[in-house]
């Protein structure tokens, strides 16, 4: 019950404390959409590389958010990970089918977590990128129109300004980064599946329902491995080439 009341308190963190944590201020999506493409249009019309000072502080916002949320994401992954293999061990002793079905729920919210701390890890590497699709997810004004149509028409003709640069630049880091992250998790993941497969290779024909948990562990990690595996690798061709990427995403494409 402990657990069970840890992992609760945890999803309810997720939800509330990473704005208060990033001390931003910012109460909901659509407010802080509409400071980010105010920032923008002014950060676009400076001509600058550099992050104009409001769009860095939304940018040091946006870092320090997907660092909280990560990091309570991260906790809940370890809760629901001891809380599932719980589960499980327990369905191989009994036969019960509440361990199985709470073992099942378990596992299926471990790997939400686990996609939200390797997006949240992503963000943080580069929430410049992270920040983009505010720009086209919500309302456009004239000034931001504008400024977007600018983005477009000079990365459709090859121009490289400083601003362009440094979106391109921020852009590759991101899928850079999730390239990493990806291989780390699917490195895991062929590990933890060559780890089930020998316990179920070891598991005696008593162990009929602990075979029957290790064998379908052991298919769904190498599963996963191949799913993630994918992502490896779309992420890789988008950070060796990521203007024509970054292109399609403000034409409407990510």
């Amino acid at each position: 019950m402990k657990r069970t009341a840890l992992a609760v308190a945890l999803v309810v963190a997720f939800f509330f404390a990473p704005n208060l944590l990033a001390g931003g201020g910012y109460g909901d999506a659509d407010r802080l959409g509409a400071a980010v493409r105010g920032a923008f249009v002014g950060y676009w019309g400076s001509g600058e590389r550099d992050l104009s000072p409001e769009m860095q502080r939304l940018v040091d916002y946006w870092f320090r958010y997907h660092l909280a949320k990560g990091a309570i994401a991260g906790l809940l992954l370890v809760v629901l990970a001891a809380l599932g293999i719980s589960a499980w061990r327990a369905y191989a002793r009994t036969g019960r089918l509440r361990h199985a079905g709470a073992g099942t729920a378990a596992t299926a919210l471990g790997l939400l977590a686990l996609a939200t701390v390797m997006a949240n890890a992503q963000g943080a590497v580069a929430p410049f990128a992270s920040l983009l699709p505010m720009l086209v997810d919500g309302p456009a004004d004239a000034s931001l129109a504008g400024a977007l149509g600018q983005v477009r028409q000079r990365l459709g003709a090859g121009e490289h300004t400083p601003a362009i640069d440094a979106m391109i630049g921020d852009f590759a880091r991101y899928h850079e980064a999730m390239v990493v992250i990806a291989t780390v998790v699917a490195a895991g993941l062929v590990a933890a599946s060559v780890l089930l497969w020998r316990r179920f290779a070891a598991a005696g024909p008593a162990g009929r329902r602990a075979r029957a948990v290790l064998a379908s562990f052991g298919g769904l990690t190498a599963a996963l491995a191949l799913a993630v595996g994918a992502v490896v690798v779309a992420n890789t061709t988008v950070a060796a080439d990521p203007a024509p990427a970054l292109l399609a995403f403000f034409n409407g494409g990510w």
